[in-house]
Order: structure tokens, then C-alpha cells, then sequence
């Protein structure tokens, strides 16, 4: 069944090499930007099956590593990123492999190991062009790990190293606060009113709640509704379920 993935995975496509080296490959490329998964898979796995010698491989099992990572083959995407990195070491694609590998531990929850690769690549060679996109998955995995002192200082780094990248924007709203804490939130309105109404009825009923404003891209302004700030995501996730209990959709934040 497929699994919805991070937008910053869709950054890896850009990686692929311009030069086609054959029809069949380009075929793979095709179906995988197209979002046909399942095809992509099924393609490249005829084409290994037909030929040893093929051009191109570490690019080819690439494409089907993120392909079965989109459905969700955590497993079988593994394999295939360890391939990469050990039978092809002189590889363009072997620090993608890398990077993609923490991606797939970090969403089977195993956030040490995913840890492990996306510091490794940072450690190896510390000018890799990938070095955005490692500090903004770091700060990500100590944020799931109820770190926020060093989610805040990869943070800082990705800043400070690669104020030009897409991975700062990401983290935008994380920059715009001087402390990063967990909380709940409960709504999201285009309405003002709505959001204070909301706001109002969960202070009665004894939430420390609050409104904050989020100006979109499209100059609209979003307010949304959250409830409490705690430095430990432990405390969120106890709140989370008392607000779950009553009817409130939740979600925690950051």
C-alpha cells in the first residue's frame, strides 16, 4: 500500500543524470516521475533480470530504491540503497543512497540509525552537496526524539552553512521563534473569530490555548489554534491524547 512521503523527498529526482543511457531507463525515469510506482518497479527489475552488464545500473536501482520506498517497501528499499553504496563506491549516486537510507530508517521510526547515515555523510565529507538537506533531517530526527536544544543548533548550522537552500525555508517557522517548543494543535481558520472562539472555549474548560497567525504564500492569513509549550514532545503527546479523548482533532507541532 503506498505511504505518503515528505515533500523533501521529491528533491531526490533532481539528482538523476541527464544523460539517458538507454531507452529502457528512461522508460524507469518516466513512470517514477509520473508517480506510476508500481511501474517504475516492474520495469527495472525486468531490465536487470535481462541483462547483467547494464549501463547505468547504480542510477537504475536508484530509481527503484525511491520507488519502493513511495510504496512503502521499507524493506526492499533498504536493500537496494545498501547495494548502492557497497557494490558501487565510485558512484554519483552513492551519497544519495546514503541520505535516502536515514530517510527510510527515520520513517520506520528507527531515528538513531537514520541518524547515523544522514551524520555519516556530513562526517565523511564535510563539503557534500547534500550537507543542507543532512542538517535539515537532523534537526528533524532530534525533534522527534524530544531534542529541541539540538534541533534548534542544526538548525542554526543549516542557517549559518546554506542560507540559500530550500531546506531553510522549510524550516522557516522553526527560525522565526527564538525557542522551539512541542505543542497541540487543534484548528486551523481562515477566520480569525472562529479561531479565537475556539481559542476561548478550551481556556474554559482549563487549556493553557492561544492563537497564532501564519501568512501564506498566497498573502492569506491562517490562524491556528494550538494549546500548550513544553520542552519535552512526551508532555505533548500526554496532552494530545486528553484533547483526542474529548473530540479534537489533534496534531503536535514542530
Amino acid at each position: 500500500m503506498s505511504k505518503k512521503i515528505a515533500p523533501f523527498l521529491v528533491a531526490a529526482v533532481l539528482i538523476f543524470s541527464s544523460l539517458g543511457y538507454c531507452r529502457d531507463l528512461e522508460t524507469v525515469k518516466s513512470y517514477f516521475l509520473s508517480g506510476d510506482y508500481k511501474s517504475a518497479i516492474a520495469e527495472g527489475e525486468k531490465i536487470l533480470a535481462g541483462s547483467k552488464d547494464f549501463q547505468g545500473c547504480d542510477e537504475l536501482y536508484y530509481l527503484m530504491g525511491l520507488s519502493y520506498f513511495k510504496e512503502g517497501n521499507y524493506l526492499r528499499a533498504t536493500d537496494i540503497f545498501e547495494i548502492i553504496i557497497k557494490e558501487f563506491t565510485g558512484s554519483s549516486f552513492k551519497e544519495e543512497a546514503e541520505l535516502s537510507l536515514g530517510d527510510v530508517y527515520f520513517y520506520m521510526g528507527n531515528y538513531a540509525k537514520a541518524r547515523s547515515y544522514y551524520r555519516g555523510l556530513l562526517d565523511k565529507n564535510p563539503r557534500t552537496r547534500l550537507g543542507a538537506a543532512a542538517y535539515y533531517r537532523l534537526s528533524q530526527v532530534a525533534l522527534k526524539e524530544g531534542n529541541t536544544i539540538e534541533a534548534k543548533e542544526y538548525l542554526n548550522k543549516l542557517k549559518q552553512e546554506y542560507p540559500l537552500s530550500p531546506e531553510v525555508k522549510a524550516g522557516a517557522e522553526l527560525f522565526s521563534s527564538p525557542d522551539i517548543y512541542y505543542t497541540v494543535q487543534v484548528g486551523s481558520f481562515s477566520s480569525s473569530l472562529n479561531a479565537t472562539n475556539l481559542m476561548q472555549k478550551l481556556i474554559q474548560q482549563g487549556y493553557p490555548a492561544y492563537v497564532e497567525e501564519l501568512k501564506r504564500e498566497d498573502s492569506r492569513v491562517a490562524y491556528r489554534v494550538r494549546v500548550g509549550k513544553f520542552n519535552l514532545r512526551q508532555q505533548a503527546l500526554d496532552l494530545e491524547n486528553r484533547l483526542s479523548q474529548e473530540g479534537y482533532p489533534t496534531k503536535i507541532f514542530p
